[in-house]
């Protein structure tokens, strides 16, 4: 599978120059699936804009990219602000797949950041669902930037069968540390593949580090873009590497679904109910 990494700058509350940018990546380069970051149709700092620049999953943007995809035969995955289509008025923050045959899969990001310079519980609504895309390449899993401070979502995915795990991405410069240090434990953690994307260049306040990156399933570096910089980067995974990890490393063998039960009663009561521990004298604060 060749994945090329595109770090780019998105103008922002232009969808039409955006769409251009992404078709000329596409011709330019030749890969398999092509992945841009977070929100890169519109720019990720439209805040009150995001209204009227969201479309639905038939609007005109998606259909123009589902006409480059056929025409190339790749997959294109980007981010956007996705209208539900349902409830009127409510917009997510999407990771939209577009397939070769013109097929469309999108996720909504379930973790939205509401501190610091981020406001996006303001203006999106929270995801509820973690799937998985497959392809005749691999099984992807799909999530988005602060999506990776949660453990969860990773493993979640990784359980049902992901080979490549991908990260779309807007994060500024001062986080560039805590993404480094995470990125390589969710590979390691779930022995799968991790793509990261991350937009590059100064957005209001905001300037992304760009610096995509890719980890192999024990958190090797496999390829990195540059700072601060537009790039393609390009890699063959060979997913054939899977099946020996998980041999001399069987995390996902190993875990242990009773954990998710405590994790929820721990999370919810803030204490475990467990009558063991109470016959013990034992309590859980």
């Amino acid at each position: 599978m060749k994945i090329a990494m595109v770090t780019a700058r998105p103008k922002l509350v232009n969808k039409q120059a955006n769409i251009d940018f992404i078709e000329k990546s596409v011709k330019n380069t030749r890969a398999d699936i092509y992945i841009f970051g977070e929100l890169f149709l519109t720019g990720y700092h439209c805040k009150d804009e995001l209204r009227t620049l969201a479309e639905s999953i038939h609007g005109p943007s998606i259909n123009q990219i589902k006409k480059l995809a056929k025409k190339q035969q790749c997959h294109i995955l980007f981010g956007m602000p996705l209208l539900d289509e349902k409830l009127k008025g409510v917009i997510y923050n999407a990771a939209i797949l577009v397939y070769p045959d013109g097929q469309v899969a999108w996720y909504h990001k379930w973790f939205l950041p509401n501190f610091g310079p981020f406001e996006e519980k303001i203006f999106f609504d929270e995801g509820e669902e973690l799937k998985v895309f497959p392809t005749t390449f691999g099984t992807l899993g799909v999530l988005i930037c602060y999506d990776l401070f949660f453990p969860e979502c990773a493993k979640a995915l990784a359980l049902q069968g992901v080979d490549v795990l991908i990260y779309i991405s807007a994060s500024p410069s001062p986080t560039r540390v805590l993404f480094e240090t995470i990125l390589p434990a969710r590979a390691i953690e779930n022995t799968v593949f991790v793509v990261y994307v991350n937009l590059v260049g100064t957005q209001d306040d905001l300037v992304f580090w760009g610096g995509s990156q890719m980890y192999d399933p024990l958190g090797k570096l496999l390829v990195k873009a540059p700072y601060f910089k537009n790039s393609v980067v390009t890699y063959n995974l060979d997913l054939k590497q899977l099946s020996v990890t998980r041999m001399k490393r069987p995390v996902l063998r190993d875990i242990r679904p009773e954990l998710f039960q405590d994790l929820y009663e721990i999370a919810r009561f803030h204490t475990k109910k467990n009558k063991k521990t109470k016959q013990k004298g034992i309590t859980t604060k």
